[in-house]
């Protein structure tokens, strides 16, 4: 199951990095990349959670980064050189905020890892998810832009609502 989600993830979690970088050297990008991963390992499994999700998602494809590019302003950086860009077509924008949700609300996380035990991806323990729910002062130096919630907010934002209603399906709304 993870190796159906495992493109999806590995360029999700590379957009995130390169749009956000890490602040420091090659420990810092490392600890910065793990927590990426792990934000959008969480967000995939919830936004995929069964076989049949993945294989719809197969079918179908994740639609890749032009939006995320626009609203974050990278798409001016980008230039003509489409093959050089090839892995944004599997860059899921659902999934890119959600992940950014999770890197920015503590609470959230843990709330998503929580709610992984109940599918079928992982056990959804907090150990598998330490940097992302759990992070220590090296962890939040290294990946002080990408937890950075002003910046983060108009990719989190994107689909907000959408997380929420998947952790809480039973919540009542108020007008």
């Amino acid at each position: 199951m993870q190796a159906d989600l495992s493109p999806v993830i590995a360029a999700t979690a590379q957009w995130l990095t390169r749009s956000f970088p890490a602040s420091g050297g090659a420990l810092a990008s490392a600890l910065c990349e793990v927590q990426a991963r792990q934000a959008v390992t969480v967000a995939a499994w919830l936004r995929y959670p069964t076989e049949m999700d993945a294989a719809l998602l197969g079918v179908s494809g994740p639609g890749g980064s032009a939006r995320l590019d626009w609203v974050t302003g990278v798409d001016a950086a980008l230039g003509d050189e489409v093959d050089a860009h090839a892995w944004r077509t599997w860059v899921d924008e659902v999934v890119a905020s959600w992940a950014a949700s999770l890197l920015t609300d503590a609470e959230l996380a843990a709330q998503a890892v929580a709610a992984l035990a109940e599918g079928s991806h992982s056990s959804g323990t907090r150990a598998e998810f330490r940097r992302l729910v759990d992070p220590d002062d090296s962890d939040r130096r290294a990946a002080a832009l990408l937890r950075h919630p002003d910046l983060l907010a108009p990719v989190a934002e994107l689909h907000h609502g959408q997380l929420l209603d998947r952790l809480n399906p039973g919540r009542t709304l108020f007008a």
